[in-house]
């Protein structure tokens, strides 16, 4: 005899066939809305919540219909600011009747291909994807066979986009410090951006993480002779660079300047407030559901380009005097 309670079975849809008196194929139509009368389709739907069934969306899908499922690749949800863009996604998503799967690559670009393709493998309506490695050789199969929209880098030609002005942004940022007097500027923070060569800038690498953003920050401030200035490649990184300059005892923007790259809310509440270039990441998001929206309908899908504003706050000032 069994010791515990038995986990009932998942209701199907002959018990619900027998329960409304309708064929299989009738009791089909009716969750659909199709072919039934709105008055058996009403009592369909009412059996199948009182049995608790709920249809199969991949059997749904092959038989030529739609899970209504959305597959969201992010590149890393350490990132303060993906966590906005998802939170923000989900909204836009909704208002298209449409729901998210969400996998987080954890800054694993290899890992993260392999998490788009398992998706479309699952039969997800469509994509989209912050991709970590938009190079990669493996993203035009999945664009090809699955709606994809990338999100702040383009995909092959099948994948429509919303693309940040990341050059712009890069700029507008080293451009202020340069303006301010620093000669010795570190960028800090990995991902896909390129950083133009620049005398007296050179680019530290690091995880996505805060406190992989402080350890890196801190190694680069004890450095004699170092960076007067932090640009960092996400806001999240700038918030592990605040931490490295609190333990260190350097004061922002007196000893060391950061800017960051996102301008998330969160970083208009540190002190002293960040300086940072912003991308109206709600604009984003809902431009990224509309354009997925579009193309799993059998739109042509697009490239849409995001400009950057630089937003100066607290956290940067001239460099130091010695």
């Amino acid at each position: 005899m069994p010791t515990g309670r038995e986990k009932r079975k998942r209701a199907t849809l002959r018990e619900l066939s027998e329960i409304t008196g309708l064929s299989t194929a009738g009791v089909s139509y009716a969750l659909r809305g199709e072919r039934m009368s709105p008055e058996t389709q009403r009592r369909v739907r009412d059996a199948a919540a009182r049995i608790g069934f709920r249809g199969d969306p991949i059997a749904r899908a092959l038989r030529g219909g739609r899970t209504e499922l959305v597959g969201v690749v992010g590149g890393s949800l350490d990132d303060l600011w993906h966590q906005q863009f998802v939170a923000a996604l989900q909204r836009s998503l909704h208002a298209h009747g449409l729901r998210m799967v969400l996998a987080d690559a954890g800054g694993d670009a290899a890992d993260e291909l392999t998490l788009a393709s398992d998706l479309a493998d699952r039969r997800v309506d469509g994509l989209i994807v912050l991709p970590l490695a938009p190079a990669a050789a493996g993203w035009r199969a999945i664009a090809t066979a699955t709606p994809t929209v990338s999100v702040n880098a383009s995909l092959p030609d099948a994948a429509g986009s919303i693309r940040f002005d990341s050059l712009r942004g890069i700029e507008l940022a080293l451009g202020h410090l340069r303006g301010l007097g620093h000669a010795r500027v570190t960028v800090l923070g990995g991902g896909p951006h390129t950083v133009p060569r620049r005398p007296g800038v050179r680019r530290v690498r690091c995880g996505p993480g805060l406190e992989q953003a402080r350890a890196a920050a801190a190694s680069v401030l004890r450095r004699a002779g170092g960076a007067t200035a932090l640009f960092c490649l996400s806001d999240t990184v700038a918030c592990g660079a605040y931490g490295a300059c609190a333990a260190l005892g350097r004061s922002i923007p007196g000893d060391v300047s950061v800017v960051g790259f996102d301008d998330i809310p969160v970083s208009r509440l540190l002190d002293p407030p960040l300086t940072a270039v912003g991308w109206d990441t709600p604009h984003a998001a809902s431009a990224a559901a509309d354009m997925l929206a579009g193309v799993i309908d059998g739109e042509a899908a697009a490239d849409v380009v995001i400009e950057p504003q630089l937003h100066v706050r607290g956290s940067s000032g001239p460099p130091p005097r010695g």
